[in-house]
């Protein structure tokens, strides 16, 4: 495993912001970690990062304790963060290919750091704005960039935090292309924190649901969405009376209705259990017992 947590915990003063949280991760896996404010996400990531040392229980990220990660083992991770300094006089090209100096004492006989500056930028899609001053970047091309300074070291583990807030629909799209390709091409371990439901639905291999500093659900979309939100609900009418089923399959039972009463069935509504209605219900659900 690339990723493993067992039982960890963190404690400020009195107050305990994680509780047992255990989970893995393997090579070329995207999690996503969700959870609302204050639930411990990025005291989570901090860690696996190397920057906030835990209170109790075992953290190991490339099979190191990230309390002991040296300079080596940093140069495997990738960070991209909310926000960023901004660097804004240098060009990207510029600023990509110094940044990636660093990462070059670190290459092995298997993995070459860094990347090579012209297919990054072709990578992230900033080969038009190379030599561009950063400053003239739009917001999404700076988040683009972003990205690129976080793998410009080709990581084995890239961590992402919120990575497509302010991003409009393509350039959403665009991003969780570039992200599935470095889990499959690269084999990049991806740990993802978003609030976007529907992004970590469309990318994370397994979420995980982060809430009171507890997991409280992991699995698939298919799997979490079945665990609470488990039926589909199916609306109708038939001779001017409305009906309404919950069923957990939702395409049988429309065939078995249009095989009973055929074009008498009318304004046919089907709403699928969804990955929010899952969250919403997890989340409130620990709220009531907390």
């Amino acid at each position: 495993m690339v990723l493993t947590v067992d039982g960890l915990r963190m404690r400020y003063g009195d107050v305990e912001v994680l509780h047992d949280v255990s989970f893995q991760a393997r090579a070329g896996e995207v999690v996503a970690l969700l959870g609302p404010n204050g639930a411990g996400k990025s005291t989570t990531i901090e860690i696996l990062e190397g920057f906030r040392l835990r209170s109790a229980g075992e953290v190991e990220v490339l099979g190191v304790d990230p309390a002991e990660g040296d300079e080596r083992w940093r140069s495997r991770l990738g960070i991209v963060l909310q926000s960023w300094r901004d660097h804004g006089n240098w060009r990207v090209r510029e600023l990509l290919h110094h940044l990636g100096t660093y990462y070059a004492p670190y290459s092995t006989s298997t993995v070459e750091r860094p990347w090579d500056t012209s297919e990054l930028l072709d990578t992230v899609g900033l080969a038009e704005h190379a030599d561009q001053k950063i400053k003239t970047l739009s917001g999404g091309q700076r988040r683009r960039l972003d990205v690129a300074i976080g793998i410009v070291g080709r990581p084995e583990v890239l961590f992402l935090d919120e990575p497509t807030a302010g991003f409009d629909p393509e350039a959403r799209y665009e991003f969780h292309d570039l992200v599935r390709r470095l889990a499959a091409e690269q084999e990049t371990t991806i740990l993802l924190t978003t609030h976007d439901l529907d992004e970590a639905g469309k990318l994370a291999d397994r979420i995980l649901i982060l809430t009171s500093g507890r997991i409280v659900a992991a699995g698939t979309t298919a799997e979490l969405t079945s665990l609470i939100a488990g039926e589909d609900e199916v609306r109708w009418i038939v001779d001017n009376q409305r009906f309404r089923k919950s069923t957990p399959d939702s395409t049988e039972f429309v065939r078995a209705l249009f095989a009973q009463y055929g074009a008498a069935v009318r304004e046919l509504e089907v709403r699928r259990a969804s990955l929010e209605d899952t969250y919403l219900a997890l989340v409130r659900g620990q709220e009531v017992t907390r």
